[in-house]
């Protein structure tokens, strides 16, 4: 299970030192500007990914949605 804990500057040590103690426990300090920008690694892959299903969807091989099922989604 993944939980997602935002937490001032100021308290996050005390956090941190608790969760180190606790075997069972992994975690990765996000700062907030990597939380909101995608890498450039991560930009060029969602184009590559987008890029491959256009092509599959030319060929036939794929069903993509349509915009009122994307706006359906939000």
């Amino acid at each position: 299970m993944k939980v997602l804990i935002d937490i001032k500057d100021n308290k996050a040590q005390a956090l941190l030192e608790i969760l180190k103690d606790l075997a069972s426990v992994k975690f990765k300090i996000i700062t907030e500007q990597e939380e909101k920008e995608p890498t450039k690694k991560e930009i060029l892959e969602g184009i590559k990914q987008g890029m491959k299903e256009v092509k599959l969807a030319r060929a036939g091989k794929i069903k993509l949605k349509s915009a009122k099922e994307l706006l359906d989604e939000l």
